[in-house]
């Protein structure tokens, strides 16, 4: 099971802050595509357009990064600053 987790913009255009999924993607990238095959508005959210970062256990991540069962990966948006 992994954690999946929601932040700022993402929260609300998802309507869902958090949740638990019983089978880990074997990468990043596997769950942003299986994410995407919800529909709207998941599918603008993780189309393969959208700057979206990654974080899996706390440390920033790639598509690449492998995960693994308990893993925690939270989901943001870019951020800007002046």
């Amino acid at each position: 099971m992994i954690r999946v987790l929601y932040f700022a913009s993402l929260r609300e255009r998802l309507d869902c802050d958090a949740e638990s999924l019983d089978a880990a993607p074997s990468t990043v990238a596997a769950l942003r595509r299986e994410l995407a095959t919800r529909g709207a508005p998941w599918a603008e959210v993780f189309a393969s357009d959208q700057r979206v970062l990654a974080a899996v256990n706390q440390t920033m991540a790639g598509d690449d990064q492998v995960l693994t069962d308990g893993d925690e990966i939270g989901f943001f948006p870019p951020v800007t600053g002046g």
